[in-house]
């Protein structure tokens, strides 16, 4: 069976690393890229050099990757899925959920495979932790709490944190929730004085009645990637930097002191940290896709899936700006 064609546009700080992963992986050849703004970490090697998605089409595509600034996502996602090319959209989806809606909607009248590209999924902590969520080894899901810090990205100019990084932390925590968000309230800053918010806090309740809290801001000097999900049984600490996964249960140790049985709830049990293969969250995300493309599997992220992200980080921002909290 011949390899897949696939193409790429967009070729800068995402788009140089599918560059990297689509010449390494089995199945398929990287044989077109297009980037109008130019080739600045020299990703194209010796392929010539497209400057937009028409130039993509053209070259007979069976795949394509989308890694151009979040405003440009629709406009280059109608054009693939007008020419019936499998797409995969580095999250978001687009710059607004409408837009998302309309990608979305193409894709599926053209009856092509399309998913959006939320990595964090494909880490190999959260990926385990998910796991054995679904294995039952948590119990009931209380709560999913995230904090994702770090210091600013220059690359980023086009949205505020909310888009770019909550939602990863949106997505993956209805993924683990089991549940879309139902209602959801925030506060945001613009501490480094830009058009978009670079901090924000949320908390909300799915619809199956999960609590949810995130930390996000480009104002800290340290990176953390942190998820922790409080069940029945005890917290899972799933750290996606680090790509660590421990567990802490809930103990069976009585107490004969009444009042500090009652304070503490649940008494601190075992602590297990488990072992887990390391991979490149990327290159099993763009494995995946071509997966999709060839109809083997069905784990990548669907374009239905990036717009109710959307939607939740539109209602986020919506509750800062309202002082209200937003039901879905």
């Amino acid at each position: 069976m011949a390899n897949l064609r696939v193409g790429l546009i967009g070729i800068g700080s995402m788009g140089r690393h599918h560059a990297r992963i689509l010449r390494e992986i089995d199945g398929v050849d990287l044989v077109a890229v297009a980037d109008p703004g130019g080739d600045r970490f020299g990703a194209a090697g010796d392929l010539e050099l497209g400057r937009s998605v028409e130039d993509l089409i053209a070259a007979h595509l069976d795949m394509a990757v989308v890694a151009v600034p979040t405003i440009h996502h629709e406009a280059v996602g109608l054009a693939l899925a007008e020419a019936r090319i499998p797409t995969m959209i580095e999250k978001p989806v687009a710059a607004s959920a409408e837009a998302a809606r309309a990608v979305a909607d193409a894709f599926a009248s053209a009856g092509v495979v399309a998913c959006v590209g939320h990595v964090e999924r494909f880490n190999p902590a959260i990926s385990e932790l998910r796991q054995r969520i679904v294995r039952g080894e948590l119990g009931d899901v209380y709560q999913v709490a995230t904090r994702r810090q770090g210091p600013f990205p220059s690359r980023i100019a086009d949205v505020g944190v909310v888009k770019d990084l909550a939602t990863h932390d949106i997505n993956l925590s209805q993924w683990l929730a089991g549940a879309l968000y139902a209602e959801i309230a925030a506060q945001v800053s613009h501490r480094a004085l830009r058009e978009h918010e670079d901090m924000v806090l949320i908390t909300a309740r799915t619809a199956n009645g999960v609590l949810i809290n995130h930390i996000v801001n480009w104002l800290s000097p340290m990176k953390e990637r942190i998820t922790t999900v409080t069940g029945e049984r005890g917290a899972f600490v799933a750290d996606s930097g680090n790509v660590t996964l421990t567990f802490w249960a809930n103990g069976s140790v009585p107490t004969e002191w009444e009042p500090l049985r009652q304070f503490r709830g649940v008494s601190e049990g075992d602590r297990t940290r488990y072992a887990i293969q390391t991979r490149e969250p990327l290159k099993a995300e763009d494995e995946a896709f071509r997966d999709a493309v060839l109809g083997l599997r069905s784990d990548v992220i669907s374009l239905e899936d990036g717009y109710q992200t959307l939607l939740a980080a539109e209602a986020a921002l919506a509750s800062a700006a309202s002082g209200q909290t937003i039901r879905l």
